[in-house]
C-alpha cells in the first residue's frame, strides 16, 4: 500500500509544478521505501522498532581524493509518545572525512535515531555525528541482526544506497543542521520553531507530508506484527 501511495505522488503534478521542498519529501519517501524493502531486513526492522526519529537524505553527493567531501539536503521525522510520526523538518548535511579515498558517489542515506536524547541534541542547533551522538554503520543479514539485537549501544545507525564508486565511506564527523529557509518555504511561515514543526502544531502542510507519515506508520506497524 505504501508503494501505491508513493506512485500516486510521483505521477501527480509534474516536477515543474512542485516546489523544491515538496520534491525533497517525495524523494525521501522513495528512499525509505527502498531501504525498508531490503532483503533479510531484520536489522532495518529492529531499527524501526526503537527509532525515535528518522532522517532521510536523498542523493547525498560525495567526492574525494585523500580528503572526502559530502553535501546533502534531507529531512527529519520524529515519533511522538503515542507512536505517530510528525511533520518533516528539513535539514542539511555537510562535512568531510580524512583518508585515502577517491571517486564520486551519490548516496541515499537513512539515519535511525534510537534515543530521544540524540533527537533533542539535533534540535538545539548544528549537530556532529560521532561527536554529539555515537553513530554506527547499519548492516543487514541474520548474523548482524542477532548481534545488533543483543547490544544496541549506538544512538544512531546509518543505512545507505549507493550509485557510483567510493572508497572509505564514513559518516563520522558529518554535521546536520536545520534548513530554516526550506522549512519557511514548505510551510509558508517564517521563524518556525523546530519542535513546533515536528509536532505539527498549528501548521498546514502539502499532501506529501501525509504520504510520508503514512509510509512510516505502515512500515512501523508491519514490524510490530
Amino acid at each position: 500500500m505504501a508503494l501505491c501511495s508513493l506512485l500516486g505522488i510521483c505521477v501527480a503534478p509534474p516536477l515543474s509544478a512542485q516546489s523544491e521542498e515538496v520534491q525533497r519529501v517525495v524523494n525521501s519517501i522513495a528512499v525509505f521505501h527502498a531501504i525498508s524493502g531490503i532483503t533479510e531486513k531484520e536489522v532495518p526492522a529492529l531499527m524501526m522498532k526503537h527509532a525515535q526519529g528518522i532522517a532521510i537524505f536523498p542523493r547525498v553527493r560525495r567526492a574525494g581524493f585523500v580528503v572526502g567531501l559530502q553535501e546533502g539536503h534531507g529531512l527529519l521525522v520524529t515519533r511522538a509518545e503515542d507512536g505517530k510520526w510528525g511533520n518533516p523538518l528539513f535539514l542539511t548535511l555537510s562535512g568531510g572525512s580524512i583518508g585515502w579515498q577517491v571517486g564520486i558517489q551519490s548516496v541515499d542515506l537513512v539515519l535511525f535515531f534510537q534515543t530521544r536524547r540524540s533527537v533533542d541534541r539535533m534540535l538545539r542547533g548544528q549537530f556532529t555525528l560521532g561527536v554529539d551522538a555515537s553513530i554506527a554503520a547499519g548492516s543487514t543479514g541474520r548474523q548482524a541482526g542477532a548481534n545488533t539485537d543483543a547490544d544496541l549501544e549506538s544512538e544512531i545507525y546509518s543505512y545507505s544506497r549507493t550509485r557510483g564508486f567510493f572508497a572509505g565511506l564514513s559518516l563520522s564527523g558529518a554535521s546536520l543542521a536545520v534548513d530554516y529557509d526550506a522549512n519557511d518555504a514548505y510551510y509558508g511561515k517564517n521563524d518556525l520553531r523546530s519542535k513546533d514543526i515536528l509536532s505539527g502544531r498549528s501548521l498546514s502542510s502539502p499532501q506529501a507530508s501525509d504520504e510520508l507519515k503514512k509510509s512510516l506508520e505502515e512500515y512501523a506497524r508491519s514490524v510490530r506484527e
